[in-house]
């Protein structure tokens, strides 16, 4: 798979794709990410990639040209199955969203910044706009290193346990149950006693039973959601 994220503050995103799990995806060449600077396609001498908006108003606008530079060279050299916005008004970031680009092959990901970006870039050149929640960021690159994380760590063999991804929040449409390791006690807090006897299948159904109940604790509206699909 490969990413290619756009932005005009490329070094934001040095950290989140050099540490942990997403550096050992790029070493193993499960991923390829590729960060592309904004500026150099801007065509004026100042290499400035935003501009004011017409018809006047605060904050500035992301111009068309750069950005649509950018994307057309890369096109130039493969075919993408997604060219993503991150914007706070995208459809909300989802599990189901995240297992669904992990399907494909090659995506952009266009980061926004100031007042976001000329009306015709999404209008032309974007195929899907996706937000990581209710709220506003100075730009859109923690948004896109979020969007790449919840993809990477799904494709196969970047986690050492492949199976670990299957139990995540959300897979089920359930919050994950609590989890317990060593030492079994520790001052007086002990690990329930059904997670040491070694039965699976009772395993599985408390964490299951646990899963529903945490849900319907915390984040009921999951299991509305899930009703209302049905």
């Amino acid at each position: 798979m490969r990413i290619d994220i756009i932005t005009c503050l490329p070094r934001l995103l040095d950290s989140p794709f050099s540490d942990s799990i997403l550096k050992r995806a790029q070493l193993k060449g499960i991923v390829e990410v590729e960060i592309h600077d904004l500026r150099p396609y801007s065509t004026n001498k100042h290499k400035t990639t935003d501009d004011y908006a017409f018809g006047g108003g605060a904050g500035m606008v992301m111009m068309i040209e750069p950005i649509d530079l950018c994307i057309s060279k890369l096109k130039s050299k493969r075919t993408y199955d997604e060219v993503i916005y991150m914007s706070p008004d995208g459809e909300l970031l989802t599990q189901s969203i995240a297992n669904e680009l992990s399907l494909k092959h090659n995506i952009i990901i266009l980061c926004g910044h100031y007042k976001g970006v000329d009306e015709r870039v999404r209008e032309h050149l974007i195929t899907r706009e996706i937000s990581i929640g209710n709220y506003v960021l100075s730009g859109g690159e923690l948004a896109a290193a979020v969007v790449a994380d919840s993809v990477i760590r799904l494709l196969p063999g970047v986690l050492s346990d492949e199976t670990s991804a299957l139990s995540d929040s959300f897979q089920d449409g359930l919050v994950a149950p609590p989890v317990y390791t060593r030492p079994a006690e520790y001052n007086g807090w002990k690990v329930p006693e059904i997670l040491l006897s070694g039965h699976q299948s009772k395993i599985e159904e408390w964490r299951h039973n646990n899963a529903v109940k945490r849900t319907e604790e915390r984040r009921p509206d999951l299991l509305k959601s899930s009703n209302s699909e049905d």
